[in-house]
């Protein structure tokens, strides 16, 4: 059975039961490595891509259920050419230690600045406190979310 996907503004008809995690598309099927496996319980957040602009958790939303909606991943966000902003800013803050929650906080940081372009210290620490980072580089993210949302609205 081939399920038809729009990933990062392509559709995509990809052969597998709608039972099966949007993870495992992403990464076996699309080839796009962004998201991470983690926990498989959508508790940590390393999977998460945007659906219809929502933070979701690919490891355990079934393909089927995506419908016609639009996922993005990390890979959709910008080219190694020309970053997205939050990209550029967890760079310059060297907000990544591991770099293996880095995919699920981006993620999670764009989804917040699309609803909440100037967001307080606290309103990215609360978005982004279901993302679990083992390294401790918490400050730095946030530094890196609010250093993007201020590019983000010097760019409008």
């Amino acid at each position: 059975m081939a399920i038809e996907l729009k990933v990062n503004g392509a559709v995509h008809a990809v052969p597998v039961e709608p039972g099966t995690p949007l993870l495992y598309v992403l990464r076996n099927d699309l080839q796009l490595n962004g998201a991470k496996f983690g926990c498989g319980l959508g508790q940590c957040g390393a999977c998460t891509v945007l659906v219809d602009g929502a933070p979701t958790r690919s490891c355990v939303v079934p393909t089927g259920s995506v419908g016609k909606a639009n996922v993005v991943t990390l890979e959709g966000l910008g080219t190694p050419d020309l970053l997205h902003p939050l990209q550029r800013a967890f760079i310059d803050e060297q907000a990544a230690q591991c770099g293996y929650c880095t995919n699920g906080m981006i993620m999670t940081a764009k989804a917040l600045l699309d609803r909440k372009p100037n967001p307080s210290d606290a309103e990215v620490r609360t978005a982004l406190a279901g993302n679990l980072c083992r390294c401790g580089s918490h400050n730095r993210v946030v530094r890196a979310v609010l250093r993007a949302a201020e590019a983000m609205r010097g760019a409008k």
